[in-house]
């Protein structure tokens, strides 16, 4: 099979592509031949050596994939051969075969396409678990995103709207607050060019947000803590802006709010059960409140090291997704 591989940690220029063996799947194992292959900005982390969990060269990145099951290992009952299948394998999705344990792998129900299960899962699936378990976000209260054109950005904003909330759309540009805007954002901020903290205040008539959802870090935490209400939650997800912040830890005693980590990888490890609630609740949201994935640029394999630079330098808008030879055209993507 051909697979993206990580020889030693470097850019994405250093990836190549390669022949290598098909995995075979042990006990409790699927393998899956890969159709779609969604694109986080983790994947530059992972091959630099910088994620939070280091994976010692030779592998392939790729976290979340929509294939087929080829392959079942023993004692393996929650799938069949040939089902449509999601799956997170926090590696190896660049490749036209995985394996990964059962507990990670769901099948896709008629209606959805790969692109669009594969662009869900990392992002979406983040997004609902921060909102719903993490910040415990209601019906009327107000939603700050900030980076809120990229993939983790785009469905808090979608997921916010659903959940009942006011969504307010940081970003640095109009032409990613006008997607913004397209999938239902409220009110824009354009942190680029206006004050955040001011713009916040202007937009609240000075109650502040009810919730922060932060997948960036960098010079926006500060000015976005200040701008939080009573009680309000600061939901810390990454940071995208490459630099994590030092605040003053006084913030939250004066301004009465908390900050909350939301780390989906290990919740989902931990979890497993509850990660299949997730994202059956996404599919529900799919396939009847119209919930999609905004998909910017799709990747053939040969290229996934230009996606991840898409990704990595910002460039581009909600996702981005790498296709295997093996996608064919099984089904149309439905994606905004």
């Amino acid at each position: 099979m051909r697979a993206v591989i990580c020889r030693q940690y470097g850019s994405p220029e250093t990836l190549v592509v390669e022949d290598v063996p098909s995995p075979e799947p042990g006990p409790g194992q699927v393998a899956i031949d890969v159709h779609a292959c969604g694109v986080q900005f983790a994947d530059s982390l992972f091959i630099q050596g910088k994620y939070q969990v280091k994976v010692p060269p030779p592998f392939s990145p790729g976290s979340e994939v929509a294939g087929v099951v080829k392959q079942l290992g023993a004692g393996v009952t929650s799938c069949t051969l040939g089902d449509r299948v999601l799956a997170f394998t926090y590696w190896g999705g660049f490749a036209e075969r995985v394996v990964v344990d059962a507990s990670r792998v769901m099948v896709i129900p008629e209606g959805i396409d790969d692109v669009s299960a594969a662009a869900m899962l990392v992002s979406h699936s983040t997004t609902l678990h921060a909102l719903r378990d993490r910040g415990a976000l209601a019906a009327g209260e107000t939603l700050l995103v900030l980076g809120a054109a990229g993939g983790t950005g785009l469905a808090a904003i979608q997921i916010g709207k659903i959940m009942g909330a006011r969504v307010i759309a940081a970003a640095s540009s109009e032409e990613k607050l006008a997607i913004c805007r397209t999938h239902g954002a409220d009110a824009q901020i354009n942190y680029s060019r206006d004050d955040l903290r001011e713009q916040i205040k202007s937009l609240t008539n000075g109650r502040g947000v009810n919730v922060v959802y932060d997948a960036v870090g960098g010079d926006l935490t500060e000015p976005a803590m200040r701008g939080m209400a009573q009680f309000g939650r600061y939901l810390v997800i990454g940071f995208a802006a490459g630099s994590i912040p030092t605040i003053p830890i006084n913030l939250p005693l004066l301004k009465i709010f908390s900050i909350v980590g939301v780390f989906w990888g290990a919740f989902a490890d931990m979890y497993p059960e509850r990660q299949r609630a997730i994202v059956a609740q996404l599919f529900d949201w799919f396939l009847r409140d119209g919930l999609r994935p905004h998909v910017s640029a799709v990747f053939p394999l040969d290229r996934a090291a230009d996606a991840i630079l898409e990704v990595a330098q910002r460039r581009s808008t909600g996702k981005v997704v790498v296709l295997t030879a093996m996608s064919g055209a099984s089904n149309q993507f439905q994606g905004s």
